[in-house]
């Protein structure tokens, strides 16, 4: 199963769980929208109780054996606690054993091009059943100390009748700046959004109300990074992980796959 067809299995897990990432306890979900039929899962209390009650652990396994259990952990998800606690540990694992870029030329070496969105640990919004993303990626363009992020995906909508007729890009691009040794420090102001239709596509009755669509499927931190701070915890040729400061997403993790560079089969 080619990467798109991954991310399509990712996108119809929308999961709420416990604790991740940190030791302050934070809802815990996988990925964006979902279709009509998306079976949405929850926690029981006992098992959140349970589960604000751990805390980062670190595997004992290699590096390269975390890295692989990730990858093969994500697109089989369906929302179990110990799923997300398993997430947690080879994550752990990996920024434990972490070297951070050296150089800043290292640095944009290492981080510039195209990423394929599979993971947050932020709390989403319900998505819509009239609004499916195919696709998210954030593009990293850089420039030395400074540089542009572009966090686009790719969508069908069902406008007033029964198909999706309306399908296209919507993109969020925001400049940013290189500081305190790796850290990217996002524009304070507001993302420039940018919908542009496929060719075929119906125009939308309601412009407005698709980018609301897209705002509740898409995750906060990527529809509006503005005024963050992005670090990245873990970085190789092909897996990126960051961790977002800020008021409105302090701690939150995305873990993102190098577009292209591994083809994830999902049914193995």
């Amino acid at each position: 199963m080619k990467l798109h067809s991954v991310f399509a299995t990712l996108l119809a897990l929308q999961v709420q769980t416990g604790d991740a990432f940190s030791l302050a306890s934070r809802n815990v979900i996988s990925t964006t929208t979902a279709p009509t039929n998306t079976v949405l899962f929850s926690q029981s209390a006992t098992e959140l109780e349970s589960s604000e009650e751990s805390t980062p652990t670190l595997l004992d396994i290699s590096h390269q054996e975390a890295r692989e259990k990730l990858l093969e952990l994500i697109p089989k998800m369906t929302g179990q606690p110990e799923e997300f606690r398993l997430v947690e540990s080879y994550v752990n694992t990996l920024e434990d054993t972490f070297s951070p870029p050296q150089t800043l030329d290292f640095l944009n070496l290492a981080m510039a091009g195209e990423w394929q969105f599979l993971f947050t640990t932020n709390q989403l919004g319900r998505p819509s059943p009239l609004l499916r993303m195919t696709e998210l990626t954030q593009v990293i363009s850089v420039k030395g100390l400074e540089g542009k992020l572009i966090n686009a995906c790719m969508f069908d909508m069902v406008d007033g009748g029964s198909t999706f007729e309306v399908f296209g890009k919507f993109s969020s691009t925001l400049s940013y700046n290189i500081n305190q040794g790796a850290r990217m420090t996002l524009d304070e102001n507001e993302p420039d959004l940018s919908l542009n239709l496929s060719k075929g596509s119906k125009v939308p009755s309601d412009t407005e109300n698709l980018v609301g669509l897209i705002h509740r499927a898409m995750p906060t931190e990527m529809f509006d990074p503005s005024d963050l701070a992005m670090d990245t915890t873990y970085l190789d040729p092909e897996i990126r992980i960051v961790r977002y400061t800020g008021k409105r997403h302090e701690g939150v993790r995305n873990i993102f796959m190098r577009k292209g560079a591994i083809e994830i089969n999902p049914d193995l």
